[in-house]
């Protein structure tokens, strides 16, 4: 057996229930491993899970902290859920659009940031709310954009 699989079940044995409890660490573990959640990585995913690789990327459809394609360096995400979008995430959607020349849902040509309007960041009392690299930034404006993607490095 592989190292991912042998770390997996020592994810699975901190969890009552097992293997479908275990999906989201052992999914966020195979992404860190891949960079992002390919095929190869679900089915890999679902063996040490003992569960189906349709399980698995049922889960990893849910969520937007999983990617089922390549990513940039850095990763940008809007949250465009109700609070956020009555607080301007629309607006700060198309700011970084075009900071970075992009459209959400792409990456940019050099590789270095993936940009993506998400569903929900969990911050609705910080409207609007933008995850740079999985670290949370509150009460984003348009305004704001130009200086958080001059701000990264790479």
């Amino acid at each position: 057996m592989s190292a991912f699989y042998d770390e997996v079940q020592k994810i699975r044995e901190r969890y009552p229930e097992g293997s479908r409890s275990a999906a989201l660490p052992a999914l966020r573990l195979a992404q860190e491993r891949h960079g992002y959640l390919s095929r190869e990585a679900l089915e890999e995913a679902a063996d040490a899970l003992d569960v189906t690789p349709a399980f698995c990327y049922s889960v990893a459809t849910f969520y937007d902290m999983f990617h089922l394609e390549p990513v940039g360096t850095h990763t940008i995400e809007i949250c465009t859920n109700l609070p956020c979008g009555l607080c301007g995430a629309q607006k700060v959607v198309e700011a970084f659009e075009e900071a970075l020349g992009i459209k959400a849902g792409e990456t940019t040509e050099d590789g270095n940031v993936t940009l993506k309007a998400v569903e929900c960041l969990g911050g609705c009392g910080y409207a609007t709310v933008v995850a740079v690299d999985h670290r949370y930034r509150h009460h984003v404006k348009p305004e704001d954009a130009a200086g958080i993607v001059e701000g990264l490095d790479g």
